[in-house]
């Protein structure tokens, strides 16, 4: 094996860079010792790779630092005398530009700062609500037996979202009873009323907690597949395909999700309805309140006004959770970083949604007095 060289030669303010020897990896010079011996007055480079003998990445490596010191110093760099390969993996290495974070919050002041926030989040609720609006129409479509969509796909797609995430329902469920239970005995215990434990237990789950975590858990699970998803979909364009093809991607990809979401929330809310009121009667139980009892009250405590409130809740979450992930799946970027941000994205605004949902229907059904 011959050493990897290099040496310099000056011609008037050009420098010839000539490469020789073997540039194997582990035992090639570095981009940095190449640029660090390069004369001050330089004002262009050219390669010479007339001795080069065999090479691999690692000249790949030190040529790109080169090119990288470079354009930083505003000198040319002439590649036309290399091999033709290494020409390629230079080419597409330095297609890509460097990676620049950007610091438009600390430029132009408070109030341009402020104003670019105000129509950025404006330009995001414009967005949401024209998927909003599209997703209606292509739902009301479907609702009259004219979208195109498989039922197949939704078959498919209520599979992955219902039986597929009973497991982490049920132990999220679970839990949560049994929280709401210890909660409400350390009061309940003062005054010997342990029995109102399942009153207590019944109505968190029924009418809040049962539609929430179960939502919580479809923003995260679901939600988060779907932009994943539609996101790889976009970065490989099967998304721009099916649209030269005529194929209505609402109806075909949006479609289907937000069906399967619709059709299966519900379902999970109830089973979590359950397994929480399962939660509360095993610690109730602890305390001396006998299964029998525990079932009494809770049929005297709920009835289907409750049920009801829980099971709308549910069906807006899951018409949420659908429209926060494929719309951040369908807007994604067309690499594989932008997958994770549109993933991130999807879950974030999915659990806003919801959180701002609950409140808006908690304020409504006091106003109705349900």
């Amino acid at each position: 094996m011959t050493l990897a060289t290099f040496h310099i030669d000056m011609h008037d303010d050009n420098c010839l860079l000539n490469l020789a020897g073997d540039w194997q990896l582990g035992q090639a010079p570095l981009g940095a010792d190449i640029c660090a011996e390069l004369p001050s007055n330089c004002q262009s480079i050219t390669l010479i790779t007339t001795e080069l003998s065999h090479w691999d990445s690692s000249l790949a490596i030190a040529l790109l630092q080169l090119s990288r010191w470079c354009e930083q110093q505003k000198i040319s760099l002439d590649t036309q005398q290399t091999p033709q390969g290494l020409q390629q993996l230079l080419q597409l290495a330095t297609d890509v530009p460097v990676y620049q974070p950007t610091n438009d919050g600390a430029i132009g002041g408070l109030w341009p700062t402020l104003r670019r926030s105000l129509i950025k989040q404006g330009l995001q609720v414009h967005d949401g609500l024209v998927f909003v609006g599209d997703c209606t129409l292509v739902l009301g479509r479907w609702l009259g037996g004219k979208a195109r969509t498989r039922r197949s796909d939704i078959i498919f797609f209520i599979e992955q979202a219902g039986p597929k995430g009973l497991a982490i329902v049920t132990l999220i469920s679970l839990l949560v009873g049994m929280i709401l239970a210890y909660l409400g005995s350390v009061q309940l215990r003062q005054l010997g009323a342990q029995v109102y434990v399942a009153n207590l237990v019944a109505i968190g789950m029924v009418r809040e907690m049962g539609a929430l975590m179960t939502g919580v858990i479809m923003a995260g699970r679901t939600g988060a597949a779907y932009a994943a998803q539609l996101g790889t979909m976009q970065v490989n364009e099967e998304i721009d395909a099916l649209r030269v093809m005529g194929i209505p991607t609402m109806e075909f990809l949006v479609l289907p999700r937000l069906l399967a979401l619709i059709f299966i929330m519900p379902l999970m809310c109830i089973y979590s309805d359950v397994i929480g009121m399962l939660g509360g009667a095993l610690v109730a139980n602890g305390m001396g309140v006998s299964y029998t009892q525990y079932i009494l009250q809770t049929q005297v405590a709920i009835d289907w006004v409750d049920i009801s409130t829980g099971l709308i809740k549910s069906l807006i979450f899951g018409f949420l959770i659908a429209i926060a992930g494929c719309q951040a799946g369908l807007l994604c970027g067309r690499d594989s970083n932008a997958v994770g941000l549109a993933t991130t994205h999807a879950v974030v605004k999915a659990i806003v949604f919801l959180v701002v949902a609950d409140a808006a229907l908690n304020i409504l059904y006091d106003k109705l007095g349900i």
